[in-house]
């Protein structure tokens, strides 16, 4: 039996939210029918990180994989933290920056009813990580190159400019209807606060999707591959 998996998300006090990410994770175990996979978060509740890979039976491994966008603090510090005591667990980098979380929030933009050209504000939750923020700006990048039009940036929280802002500045340059597309994993507060920063178009977040699921596996597989000989 190979290594246990860890499927570290942030956490939420959303219902929905939390019905998400559970749905993920339980994508994630149903494709590894023999991989212990287990569920923990680096805030807002548990079961939290540090418990879950001490948690884990001596000797066996393990590999924690974040369930975040965005390579920050809960994946640099909280996570890293969380493996530094025990070094047969490793824990891999965040879901993106990868092509296939830009190919999703290009199926949103076009199913939410953007059109071709419209200017984008991509929000990400907002992190005050310098690393976090250039991997957010990476994929804006990457999704202008295929979208043809102009992308910005805009931030649930923290860093500016806010989406709201974010909006009105891509209002202000085009002269004509934004798009706003949801950078955020999950529905919850931050998902909510989007619907109201003033776009025509607003899309919903990256999960449920198989996709997300295919970049766990990838990522878990990759730490698999290359482990040394006493790790996972």
């Amino acid at each position: 039996m190979s290594a246990p998996l860890i499927v570290c998300a942030h956490g939420t006090r959303d219902p929905a939210g939390r019905g998400t990410i559970a749905a993920v994770v339980a994508a994630v175990a149903a494709r590894l029918p023999d991989v212990a996979v287990l569920e923990a978060y680096v805030d807002v509740h548990g079961p939290d990180v540090v418990e879950v890979v001490d948690g884990l039976p001596a000797g066996e491994g393990g590999v924690v994989v974040p369930l975040l966008l965005a390579g920050g603090y809960h994946v640099h510090v909280d996570i890293a933290q969380a493996v530094a005591r025990r070094p047969d667990v490793v824990a891999t980098p965040a879901l993106g920056p990868d092509d296939r979380l830009v190919d999703i929030v290009l199926d949103r933009l076009r199913s939410s009813g953007a059109t071709a050209g419209m200017p984008v504000v991509l929000v990400p939750a907002g992190s005050s990580d310098a690393r976090a923020q250039a991997d957010s700006a990476a994929v804006a990048e990457a999704l202008a190159r295929r979208w043809g039009g102009p992308v910005t940036l805009g931030f649930a929280a923290g860093p500016q400019p806010s989406a709201a802002d974010a909006v009105v500045l891509a209002r202000e340059s085009s002269g004509g209807r934004v798009a706003l597309a949801s950078y955020l994993l999950a529905p919850g507060f931050f998902q909510r606060k989007l619907v109201d920063a003033g776009a025509d178009v607003v899309t919903g977040p990256l999960a449920p999707d198989e996709r997300i699921v295919d970049i766990v596996l990838d990522r878990y597989r990759s730490a698999l591959s290359s482990a040394p000989a006493e790790g996972p």
